[in-house]
């Protein structure tokens, strides 16, 4: 097939789904899919069998939920935008406020609806090291109502609390941040029918401890008598794809560099945002085999650099270089810059490949004016 491509695996997609799904029996806990980290629709018939609905965070995520997952559907935004929010209270169950100024302006039009509502908060608890630009907890963060700042006498039509902490983390974490919304919010958790948990459980990672996620859930349950959800995006598709590349040119400037058909910037921006390093079958860390490559992109952008990587045999012109876990924040987040084209998106179910989408010049042409 033409690279570049992402490959989605039905199979371990499903395989991620199935946990979820025993997280849900075991607890009673409703879970969602965060579409800002995975919106592939072509497989929410798919995902539906196994969760409950999706999140979303504005508008045209909602949309897509609504038309596509056809379960719950719930939003959070820092902000509601006023030619927008009617639309969005008459297709979510859920609106989740990150402030008590926005639910007093929206409160009489969720009044008319039968949206439940919700307000996030902001225990100021930050168990994350190394990733503040993920933490919603850091200092002067404009996400979720801090103690200081929440208005009780304001709760009236409040059915639900909300909070997203974690990133990419364990349950010890989730429960560190439960403790302190406990003790800074735990008077009104029992005035809520809902609690939402938000995302960043990654827990379908092989080292997650699933015994201490589903502890907390049925404690929580238990002693708030209140709903339970969590959102993860991450979760739902944790290592289900690949994105499928080629060598286009291999150089020399001090060391070997392979110059690629994907590209960091345009195709998987985490890689630059986050930062890190994606793993390639069959390669290893530069050194450990026998010949290191700096693979990078074809864009005009110099830090368009992918990782250094080693392999047992040298690199072809042509050859294709698998890289993994490329589900999630990529397809959501590439695009179009100096005129890269959008890579294909394919479906693995068992032996055969689908394709779900290509992309063309129109593709790109169409986003400008």
């Amino acid at each position: 097939m033409k690279t570049p491509y992402y490959l989605i695996d039905e199979q371990l997609l499903e395989k991620n789904l199935k946990i979820l799904y025993t997280v849900k029996e075991r607890t009673g806990c409703k879970i969602l899919l965060a579409q800002k980290c995975f919106s592939m629709f072509s497989v929410y018939p798919l995902i539906a069998e196994y969760l409950d609905g999706t999140t979303a965070s504005g508008l045209y995520e909602a949309k897509l939920g609504y038309e596509e997952m056809h379960k719950e559907n719930h939003v959070f935004s820092t902000a509601y935008r006023d030619d927008e929010i009617e639309e969005i209270m008459n297709i979510c169950d859920h609106v989740v406020f990150n402030s008590f100024n926005q639910w007093q302006k929206y409160q009489n039009l969720a009044k008319q609806t039968s949206t439940s509502c919700g307000i996030r908060i902001n225990p100021e608890c930050s168990t994350q090291i190394g990733h503040e630009i993920y933490d919603p907890c850091a200092k002067f963060s404009r996400m979720g109502v801090t103690l200081e700042n929440f208005k009780e006498e304001l709760l009236e039509g409040i059915e639900g609390l909300h909070f997203h902490t974690l990133c990419e983390q364990n349950s010890d974490d989730l429960i560190t941040t439960i403790r302190a919304v406990e003790e800074k919010f735990g008077k009104y958790l029992g005035q809520m029918k809902w609690l939402n948990f938000g995302g960043g459980h990654h827990i379908t990672r092989k080292d997650y401890d699933l015994e201490k996620l589903i502890k907390i859930i049925n404690e929580i349950k238990e002693k708030y008598q209140v709903q339970v959800y969590l959102e993860p995006g991450e979760a739902v598709a944790l290592n289900a794809g690949f994105l499928v590349s080629s060598v286009l040119d291999i150089i020399h400037n001090g060391m070997a560099i392979a110059i690629m058909d994907t590209s960091a910037a345009c195709h998987m921006p985490d890689v630059l945002e986050m930062p890190y390093r994606p793993e390639i079958i069959d390669s290893a860390l530069p050194n450990v085999k026998t010949y290191t490559y700096r693979l990078g992109g074809p864009t005009c952008l110099a830090g368009d650099i992918i990782g250094d990587y080693s392999f047992d045999q040298p690199l072809q012109v042509g050859q294709q270089l698998w890289f993994k876990d490329m589900a999630i924040y990529s397809m959501v987040k590439n695009n179009t810059f100096n005129g890269m084209n959008l890579p294909s998106i394919v479906l693995k179910q068992k032996e055969k490949l689908k394709i779900i989408k290509e992309f063309n010049y129109c593709d790109f042409k169409n986003r400008l004016s």
